[in-house]
């Protein structure tokens, strides 16, 4: 099932905010490791209605993923 781009125009900025904050590192770092992460993949893409996932969640996804890098 594929979300609503606008809602997911509105969830990346809240995930990339809080990744930031868990990582301690700037919006930009941030920026850059979501947009080029298989969590933003799977999101975008709709698989496993990832989309539908609260933010906590998907960030903890993100620091799984960051750590395995």
């Amino acid at each position: 099932m594929n979300a609503n781009p606008n809602l997911l125009h509105k969830k990346y900025p809240r995930l990339i905010e809080l990744f930031a904050k868990k990582l301690g590192v700037g919006y930009d770092t941030a920026l850059d490791f979501f947009y080029k992460s298989e969590t933003y993949k799977l999101i975008s893409e709709g698989v496993a209605d990832m989309h539908c996932m609260s933010d906590e969640y998907l960030v903890a996804e993100l620091l799984v993923e960051y750590d395995a890098k």
